[in-house]
């Protein structure tokens, strides 16, 4: 594990995990695996050498929720969608019961029950660089929500953020691929149509499904999907990069939560995302999932995850990491929102999280069935960032992932309304971070007439309207 954490970490073998092996004898590990140019060291064939250390067990929670779920020989050969197989082979339904682990090349993971003896033996093998707990991740859950009418061409947040400007110097995210894992999409809203370019549900056993039409589980994937990419309807715009196109995958919630998002990633990476929206996390500080997040930033990936609605004291992993862009929540008066996570850690990179705010109260976006609703949560403000990080990749395709995170870092700004302990670096803005990307100014925006909000009553379903 890397220093970075900042804490010393003595072994390879997750103290979570080692607590639920004393707990319940038998749990379900996520294995990382060294990164070695051999080819010997190819991450299927160090997967089957290594099955020996994976166990089945019918009381284990993953055989729980595989006897809930009852995989298919369609569901097991979809496996291939993502990227991802069963490490004995197989494309039946039984073979999914059988199987001792399932394999991630684009990750480099293994996941599979272990018992304390075969945890120790991963842990020992000079091919392995970690061996993490399966974190139980779950939802950032919006605080409140109301149904609204859309009846501005733009939201508050994307003026507060300057957008309008970078999309007068032709920037709307054409060509950039958004990786985004939640609850789905719902590709029938009219502000997604052409939005999402690639759809994959993920079931509660981490098997992918038929290829079939972006759908939301819930409403909390279509408002965040909207917020990074919606297109205009009717001259009126909720997304950040209008021009980007997403790449979706439904992992959450429910189920056996860390193969579902392990399967969702792995498959995002393929199809080479530049950017991971995460509005999820598991609350508190967890170092299991931080090589995860490490092996996307390999892969020229930007993480951009929430830190977390539970106030100040609090966090959420990965949104508490330093290797990920972690993003709390603001007001349209530019004041952190009470709700928004945040807090200090002992290490030298980072210590404060989150790193940046963006609009997060009352932000209206998308729901299913052609709806509007206004959200509020670090979950809305994380979109915000995905969508402009897919902008800022735009202007500047050759960009690493280290580029396109200082420009951000670069660009947020505090004020007087915010203190570092509770925003990071304050507020992030979209032209000053393009000008330090790419070294430019963009030209000033022109002053314009605007229209109040009009939002719906709190907590009421109204019938959707856009203004003309």
């Amino acid at each position: 594990m890397n220093e970075r954490m900042g804490f010393a970490t003595g072994g390879k073998l997750s103290p979570m995990l080692a607590a639920q092996l004393a707990a319940t004898g038998v749990t379900e590990a996520v294995v990382v695996l060294r990164q070695p140019a051999a080819a010997a060291h190819d991450p299927v064939t160090v997967a089957a050498a290594l099955s020996p250390a994976f166990v089945i067990d019918p009381a284990s929670p993953a055989q729980a929720v595989l006897r809930a779920v009852r995989p298919t020989a369609a569901s097991v050969r979809c496996l291939a969608t993502a990227g991802a197989q069963l490490v004995d082979g197989g494309t039946t339904a039984a073979a999914a019961r059988s199987a001792r682990a399932s394999v991630y090349p684009a990750l480099g993971i293994l996941i599979g029950d272990v018992c304390a003896e075969g945890a120790a033996r991963l842990a020992a093998d000079e091919r392995v660089e970690y061996v993490a707990s399966a974190v139980p991740f779950s939802l950032v859950r919006p605080i409140g929500a109301a149904s609204a009418r859309l009846s501005e061409d733009t939201t508050w947040g994307i003026r507060q953020l300057g957008i309008p400007r970078l999309w007068a110097a032709g920037l709307d995210g054409s060509g950039v691929l958004v990786g985004h894992l939640d609850t789905g999409a719902d590709s029938g809203h009219p502000a997604l149509a052409g939005a999402i370019a690639r759809f994959l549900y993920i079931d509660h056993a981490g098997f992918p499904g038929r290829r079939r039409k972006a759908r939301d589980t819930d409403e909390h994937g279509t408002h965040t999907a909207a917020t990074i990419a919606g297109r205009a309807v009717r001259g009126r715009s909720v997304g950040v990069a209008p021009g980007a196109q997403l790449v979706v995958a439904t992992v959450i919630e429910g189920g056996d939560a860390a193969r579902r998002i392990v399967t969702g990633l792995n498959w995002a990476v393929l199809q080479g995302v530049r950017i991971v929206s995460l509005s999820l996390g598991f609350r508190g500080y967890v170092a299991d999932l931080y090589p995860i997040m490490q092996r996307l930033r390999e892969r020229g990936v930007l993480p951009v995850v929430a830190v977390g609605n539970e106030g100040p004291g609090t966090s959420r992993s990965p949104g508490n990491y330093d290797l990920v862009v972690s993003v709390g929540a603001s007001d349209a008066r530019r004041r952190v929102a009470g709700f928004s996570s945040s807090q200090k850690f002992r290490r030298d990179a980072d210590p404060i999280v989150p790193d940046l705010v963006a609009p997060g109260v009352d932000v209206i976006s998308a729901v299913p069935g052609g709806k509007w609703m206004m959200m509020s949560g670090s979950s809305m403000a994380t979109p915000h960032v995905a969508g402009l990080a897919a902008l800022l990749w735009q202007a500047k395709p050759e960009a690493s992932v280290a580029q396109i995170e200082a420009a951000l870092f670069a660009s947020a700004r505090r004020g007087r309304t915010m203190s570092a302990e509770r925003t990071g670096r304050g507020l992030v803005d979209g032209p000053r971070a393009c000008a330090a990307l790419t070294g430019q100014k963009l030209p000033a925006a022109r002053p314009r007439r605007r229209a109040p909000l009009r939002p719906g009553r709190r907590g009421a379903r109204q019938r959707p309207r856009i203004s003309r």
